[in-house]
């Protein structure tokens, strides 16, 4: 046996984020790969705990800058709790029609990128890129901002909801359910992207749980745990819909959970519209002030698009005295070494893209 190692990356920031992996073959089999991360660590955690309550969301959303309004929410979510500050009723219901959205954007942006990365269907990757545009259009109109949005502000959201919100996104809904359903003739009818990603990067459920990975690499293995079912927040307990699961664990079985997440999605966003209450969605305004009552901590969490999300804080009384983050991305890149090891070199970028890592989060 002849080993060499090879250097992959760093990547540059301008794909997917800035990483480089120490893999170590034999041929074209690998023995060990080694993630080195921190290209883009900004110190967001003592960053937040030198600013005011208030000045910290934008630092959140650049966590993760395909889903920033899923950790906007978070962010804002954990202040509420420490502030004592009661969510609007119509605010609630809002708020899960836009991080679902969220949601769907990030999963379109994702099967979109693993089939190009793969080397194959240009074609899918111009189809999710089209129907994400959609979803971003929409986003846009309602918080004024494309990429980034802020739009969360204590016990509601920044602006009121467009006169035709809920006919658009209605609108919407019927479109990607009808688009996303033809993704499976050029990705699940293809016998390439199958061969790429079925039986690869296998992760058992003992494994999963063994590395604590979260959300849908986390399903895909068999375990059944979504924060929206096992610690509803806002009005997920009012709303019926399904958690993907799949038992396989290969990247196939974590693409599978994220297309069938998209589905879901639409489904609660209907729900939503069909039952979202009148009523006024815009929250405080910003105040440099310190919590009503000041509990010794808060944990908070939500179901990112990625996986679960955790906020530990120590609150004080004008800025958070500790603040403590639990990415998904930092957690699910730990297993890329267990996945990657004897597979062949060309399987490392399927595996590593069937993670769906963003480095904003894993970096911090």
């Amino acid at each position: 046996m002849s080993i060499m190692r090879i250097n992959v990356g760093p990547i540059h920031p301008s794909t997917h984020g800035v990483l480089r992996l120490v893999v170590d073959v034999d041929g074209d089999t690998v023995k060990n790969v080694e993630p080195h991360i921190g290209f883009l660590h900004r110190g967001v955690e003592k960053l937040c705990e030198t600013r005011m309550y208030m000045q910290n969301p934008s630092y959140f959303e650049k966590l993760d800058y395909v889903s920033p309004m899923s950790w906007g929410d978070l962010y804002v979510a954990s202040v509420e709790e420490a502030m004592g500050v009661q969510v609007k009723e119509a605010a609630q219901w809002a708020r899960v029609i836009l991080i679902e959205m969220q949601r769907i954007a990030n999963h379109l942006l994702w099967i979109g990128t693993l089939a190009n990365d793969i080397g194959q269907m240009f074609t899918a990757f111009m189809w999710a890129f089209r129907d994400r545009a959609k979803v971003l259009k929409i986003l846009e109109e309602v918080t004024g901002g494309r990429m980034f949005y802020v739009n969360m502000r204590l016990g509601g959201l920044n602006r009121p909801l467009p006169d035709d919100f809920v006919e658009k996104v209605s609108k919407l809904m019927d479109y990607l359910e009808e688009s996303v359903s033809k993704y499976e003739s050029v990705l699940d009818d293809n016998s390439i992207f199958r061969e790429r990603l079925v039986g690869v990067g296998v992760l058992s459920t003992e494994n999963a749980i063994a590395y604590g990975v979260t959300g849908p690499v986390l399903r895909a293995s068999g375990v059944y745990e979504d924060v929206r079912k096992s610690k509803p927040y806002y009005i997920y307990d009012k709303l019926d819909f399904n958690i993907p699961v799949k038992t396989e664990g290969d990247s196939y079985a974590r693409y599978r959970v994220r297309y069938e997440e998209v589905f879901q999605s639409i489904r609660i966003i209907r729900q939503v519209l069909d039952r979202m209450p009148k009523g006024d969605v815009v929250g405080a305004p910003i105040k440099l002030i310190g919590p009503a009552a000041k509990p010794d901590v808060v944990i908070t969490r939500r179901e990112l698009p990625k996986g679960e999300g955790l906020i530990y804080m120590v609150p004080d009384k004008q800025k958070p005295y500790r603040l403590s983050i639990r990415a998904p991305g930092f957690v699910n890149l730990a297993v890329l070494p267990k996945l990657c090891t004897d597979v062949k070199f060309q399987d490392v970028f399927a595996i590593l893209g069937s993670l769906d890592i963003v480095f904003g989060e894993t970096d911090r």
